[in-house]
């Protein structure tokens, strides 16, 4: 049995609105929001990058886990905007929350799924009897080129879980995991390039649909579960459109979908967007309910889990402060001052 024992998120409190960015380019506000289906994105502070924003949400996650730091035998942290290319964000983050040297360390780079890619790591390390506890992160500072269309949606946000295979403290079962991948460069970035470049319309139907959807089939037929079976669903959310449609061709709900939705209210923050709407379903799970996750990275790929909530969800809920309360607390900026948080990361 190998599962959650806790997780973490952080949100910076900055934002823009979509309708700020569009009138600097002399869009209309109103085609861009409902194009994306996006109304205002998250932006960091001066002070903030994808390794802070990790050590926040792991902090969080570990308040909620009741372990100490020195329990947990490997760190995993998934992200596009890594400070450093030569200096792993893992170790940093480690060395923050005190896990002291007995661990084994990796950055994973997958585009969007690689925090997912390491709660896989981290269930078949645990599951295998190499390790107790692994911290799986997904944490990005997005990185989107002015006037581009990634430019409207590119967040920031961290989300991280903590797994472990003690029954008395698991919050949520891993029940399945599979993946979906293939070489579909539908979006990259070089070394030394600032900016991703993308196939724009490429990135829909022949590769974030092709996977999740190859995904979350794969895994209801592994399962032998139907979308009703099911209480939640969560997919990766480079837009507001794209898990909406995923949701319904695979056959769930609105309701099923929704407490997910992150993206509606701080865009996409890349490694964190999928496991942010996991942390914000988890808030609200009772025990005993399913939920059915699937993550998308371009280049390009998906990671699909079946969880299964605890009685122990309840008192753990009641620790951290719910991703939605955390997304709530917001300052707005113009676009000037985005450009200098952006620009002095």
């Amino acid at each position: 049995m190998v599962g959650i024992v806790g997780y973490g998120a952080y949100v910076p409190r900055f934002r823009i609105t979509l309708e700020e960015i569009a009138e600097v380019w002399g869009k209309e506000p109103a085609d861009i929001i409902n194009g994306f289906r996006v109304r205002e994105k998250s932006v960091p502070a001066f002070d903030e990058d994808a390794v802070t924003l990790a050590i926040e949400a792991s902090n969080a996650a570990l308040t909620m886990a009741g372990i100490t730091a020195e329990e947990i035998e490997s760190v995993f942290v998934g992200s596009e905007s890594h400070p450093y290319a030569v200096n792993p964000s893992s170790t940093i983050v480690a060395e923050y929350l005190g896990v002291g040297n007995n661990f084994f360390a990796a950055d994973l780079e997958f585009a969007c799924k690689a925090g997912s890619a390491g709660m896989q790591i981290g269930a078949g390390l645990i599951g295998s009897g190499q390790a107790a506890y692994a911290l799986a992160v997904g944490s990005d500072v997005a990185q989107g080129k002015p006037h581009d269309a990634l430019e409207y949606t590119a967040a920031s946000a961290a989300a991280a879980f903590i797994l472990g295979k003690k029954k008395t403290e698991i919050l949520a079962e891993i029940v399945a995991m599979s993946s979906f991948s293939s070489d579909t460069p539908d979006f990259w970035r070089r070394d030394g390039a600032k900016f991703p470049s993308h196939f724009g319309r490429f990135t829909g139907e022949p590769a974030y649909f092709t996977h999740v959807l190859g995904e979350g089939k794969k895994l209801l037929q592994q399962s032998k579960l139907q979308p009703s079976d099911f209480d939640y669903c969560v997919f990766h959310m480079p837009n507001g459109k794209f898990p909406r449609v995923a949701a319904k061709k695979l056959g769930f709900s609105p309701e099923q979908l929704a407490p997910s939705l992150t993206v509606d209210l701080i865009g996409n923050p890349y490694s964190g967007s999928s496991l942010l709407g996991l942390a914000a379903v988890l808030d609200i799970a009772k025990p005993g309910q399913k939920i059915f996750f699937v993550s998308y990275g371009s280049g390009a790929g998906s990671d699909g889990f079946i969880f299964q909530t605890t009685p122990h969800i309840t008192e753990k809920q009641k620790i951290n402060l719910p991703v939605r309360d955390m997304i709530g607390n917001k300052e707005y900026l113009s676009y000037t001052k985005y450009l200098r948080h952006m620009h002095s990361i």
